[in-house]
């Protein structure tokens, strides 16, 4: 009679499975959360005034109110977000201690939030709270505005200017679009598998300021490039397909079909 082998798995500290349901609870609590929203959220000991993190706003309140809502102008203010409980994980060593009965692996931290991606070309954000039922304005937020029709008062959050990321070297068919972002009137140039690596023959050209672009008509294959930036070599950072030249150094790659 066979016997089954009995495979002992190494059990991971509690503090490390807390930590990464905590993290999955948050990605699920917000769909669009980035990791830079995500470790700001993880970071934050109190509510405050609304913070703009990548693309997208967070709001916090207190969670010693009922319920918290924000709605937005350019939905017409139709439509009431909810901020969601901000829970996190309870101290290890109350969990293990035998005279808690069931205890809860998270507890409150005192904060309501909510994530809200900023719509493209939009410079201002207009919204009103709604904290227990009652609308108001934003009470963290010193700027403010009112309707003369309506009368209306509600918060206002400016946005600053953002680059929007380029899609991945689109371009018309049977070429690249190479894209890159840096400091305003630089001298920025592409090289690759399909000029000898000639660091000069290229220069990109600036759109709106520290934007720069170049396309390339090119046959199907697969190719290789980097960009140079005041003499030195950059990978393209909205590619993150990678390959290895000669020489051992690192670039970019692109396949054209």
């Amino acid at each position: 009679m066979k016997t089954k082998k009995r495979v002992n798995i190494p059990k991971r500290p509690l503090s490390i499975i807390l930590f990464f349901a905590y993290f999955v609870c948050i990605a699920e609590a917000a769909d669009i959360a980035s990791h830079e929203i995500i470790n700001r959220l993880l970071s934050m000991s109190e509510p405050g005034a609304p913070e703009i993190v990548d693309d997208a706003v967070i709001f916090t309140h207190t969670s010693n109110s009922r319920r918290a809502g924000v709605a937005f102008a350019h939905e017409g203010f139709s439509r009431v977000h909810w901020l969601r409980l901000l829970m996190i994980p309870q101290d290890p060593l109350i969990l293990l201690d035998p005279a808690q009965k069931n205890p809860n692996p998270y507890k409150d931290s005192g904060i309501l939030f909510y994530i809200h991606p900023i719509p493209e070309d939009l410079q201002e954000l207009e919204y009103r709270l709604i904290i227990d039922g009652l609308w108001t304005v934003d009470p963290v937020n010193p700027i403010s505005r009112r309707n003369n029709v309506t009368g209306l008062e509600y918060s206002v959050l400016p946005i600053p200017v953002r680059y929007k990321k380029p899609e991945i070297l689109r371009g018309p068919q049977g070429t690249l679009n190479f894209s890159f972002q840096g400091p305003p009137g630089e001298t920025i140039t592409v090289a690759g598998s399909f000029n000898g690596w000639d660091p000069f023959m290229y220069e990109m050209k600036e759109g709106p300021a520290g934007t720069y672009s170049f396309t390339l008509p090119l046959p199907p294959g697969r190719y290789q490039y980097i960009f140079f930036h005041r003499g030195e070599r950059q990978l393209d950072p909205y590619n993150p397909n990678r390959a290895y030249t000669r020489d051992g150094k690192a670039a970019s790659e692109v396949v054209i079909e």
